[in-house]
């Protein structure tokens, strides 16, 4: 099936925005909860209630025993307290936190002012932190199944097209370009003006469109996400929130933990997002070994590649 023709309306969903609200008061109840502590009658765990309300940020990304470190008080204390504010334990009371820390500063510029005056030493230690938690997240049972469940319908897929601008450019590239020396359905990310409403609108029901946008979300990704569903096709959004436009009536979301102290949100996990599903994808073509191994020898034939010593 076609798509058909006719003016596509859109407008932003504005479930993001609630999201965000729901964020705020999430932080809220949890700083509301830590000054209750602070202010109660057990000395040790007022000491360590009243430094994590200046240091709330330091719990998405430290174990109990780094956390309790820095705090100066001990792990059982870490405990306790996660368990004093009304978690299971210290783990729920990290996901918590992180879920607030990771969208607290959407705006660029606001990221790069917090790294103002922060040694060098703090922010490696920071990132380090973030991308090993980013990278188990997306090695979750959870997170691999999903994965998992999106191979098959990609190497039966008529078309594969990949659509991400601006800083996601990098991975729909990667991804297309890849592909398609593996699998003969890929289609390469369009690079041209106008070229990814001409590719995307070309879009059939048995096709597969791959979107890659996080907040700010690009708009033009969001539009061709709404083309791609009034054409029929399946949208696999990559993105940062169940609450992103491009999750909205999305086929599948692959939900990217992007965490740390960076500029922009981390694309870590976006890439090995990618490069799991390729290689998976591989590892069930009985055709893509012989497609990159022709690709190979093209290569070398007319210069494409320069041999290494």
């Amino acid at each position: 099936m076609n798509c058909p023709t006719g003016r596509v309306a859109w407008q932003r969903p504005w479930a993001d925005r609630e999201a965000g609200r729901g964020r705020m008061q999430q932080e809220t109840e949890i700083r509301q909860a830590l000054a209750r502590v602070a202010s109660g009658d057990a000395p040790i765990l007022r000491g360590f209630a009243l430094w994590l309300l200046d240091n709330l940020a330091a719990v998405a990304f430290n174990s109990i025993r780094s956390l309790a470190a820095q705090a100066g008080t001990n792990p059982n204390t870490v405990t306790r307290l996660a368990r004093e504010l009304g978690y299971d334990g210290y783990d729920s009371f990290r996901a918590a936190v992180r879920e607030v820390v990771q969208r607290r500063n959407s705006r660029y510029g606001e990221r790069a002012q917090a790294l103002r005056h922060r040694s060098g030493a703090d922010i490696w230690e920071e990132a380090l932190a973030a991308n090993l938690v980013n990278v188990e997240a997306l090695f979750s049972a959870e997170g691999t199944e999903l994965l998992e469940s999106c191979v098959e319908p990609l190497l039966l897929a008529r078309r594969v097209h990949t659509i991400g601008v601006r800083s996601c450019f990098g991975i729909a590239h990667y991804f297309s370009y890849v592909g398609a020396r593996a699998f003969s359905n890929f289609i390469e990310v369009p690079v041209t003006p106008g070229a990814l409403l001409d590719q995307v609108s070309a879009a059939t029901s048995e096709d597969i469109v791959v979107a890659i946008s996080y907040e700010h979300y690009s708009a033009e990704v969001v539009r061709a996400c709404h083309v791609a569903r009034r054409c029929g096709a399946r949208v696999l959004a990559l993105t940062d929130s169940h609450s992103s436009p491009l999750a909205q009536d999305a086929w599948k979301v692959v939900r990217l933990p992007m965490s740390g102290p960076q500029i922009m949100p981390s694309l870590t996990s976006a890439f090995i997002a990618v490069e799991l599903l390729l290689s998976a994808m591989a590892a069930r073509s009985p055709d893509a070994a012989a497609r990159l191994l022709a690709f190979e020898r093209r290569m070398e034939r007319f210069g494409g590649y320069i041999p290494g010593r």
